[in-house]
């Protein structure tokens, strides 16, 4: 599963939260935010975490794959 990157640091941006505030709230480690943040591929666990810790919806991160 792809979280896009770009979605995924508008989100971080509208949270006002930083990479380091990212993996607290998601309770991950930095490499896994990471891998993220650079378009790398996460499970879908990852993913909602993620969403959750942003207040999101996680389809509004997700790539949207043609």
């Amino acid at each position: 599963m792809k979280i896009h990157r770009e979605k995924l640091k508008i989100a971080m941006a509208r949270a006002c939260m930083s990479t380091e505030e990212l993996q607290k709230a998601a309770e991950m480690p930095r490499p896994t935010i990471n891998n993220a943040i650079t378009g790398r591929s996460v499970s879908p666990k990852t993913a909602g975490r993620i969403a959750r810790a942003l207040n999101v919806d996680i389809s509004e991160l997700l790539e949207v794959m043609e």
